[in-house]
């Protein structure tokens, strides 16, 4: 496996990179600027990282299960300012049926200027080519219109819904949409 440090891909205006320590301020960062754009579908992830404290520990942490390949992490990070702009999870990994599911936000200010479709469009090319995966999985609600949008232009098919797959934070269940890419 690449080391820690490798970048995955460079584009003009952002780069994609495996989580590594060093982003550990940046994720709090981004995390208290963007906090609520997260808090209905990356609650964890936003629990995770309220305090540098924590966002110190959620980083080790992220870094020790990617190097076990147990949950890829990466970070989109903007080339000129070297902020941390958004996040793409390939996780829920199965190695015996070579699938995951890929989940990824992005900050508000980078939204709706094809960052997270090139992401990943560009980590989905990764699992499969790198990891060796053959399906992956997007699970987005129906009113998410940005990330199946993202899940549709990045060739993803929706398959059918999942009925009370995901709780947010004091809300009632609710029903999501999976979106499949095979090879």
């Amino acid at each position: 496996m690449e080391n820690e440090n490798a970048q995955i891909a460079l584009f003009e205006h952002f780069s994609i990179e495996p989580i590594h320590e060093k982003y550990a301020w940046r994720m709090c960062d981004f995390v208290t600027i963007n906090t609520k754009r997260l808090q209905r579908y990356f609650p964890k992830t936003l629990a995770a990282n309220l305090n540098p404290t924590l966002s110190q520990i959620f980083v080790e942490e992220k870094v020790r299960e990617y190097m076990k390949r147990e949950e890829f992490l990466f970070v989109l990070k903007d080339n000129e300012s070297r902020a941390l702009i958004g996040l793409v999870y390939i996780k829920e990994l199965d190695w015996e049926k070579r699938q995951a599911e890929l989940a990824y936000c992005i900050g508000y200010q980078y939204e709706g200027k094809g960052i997270t479709s090139l992401a990943v469009d560009t980590l989905s090319k990764y699992a499969i080519k790198e990891l060796g995966l053959k399906t992956l999985n997007i699970i987005a609600h129906k009113t998410n219109t940005g990330s199946v949008r993202v899940a549709e232009k990045c060739g993803y098919t929706w398959r059918k819904q999942l009925p009370k797959e995901h709780t947010p934070p004091n809300e009632a269940p609710l029903d999501m949409e999976l979106y499949v890419l095979s090879v």
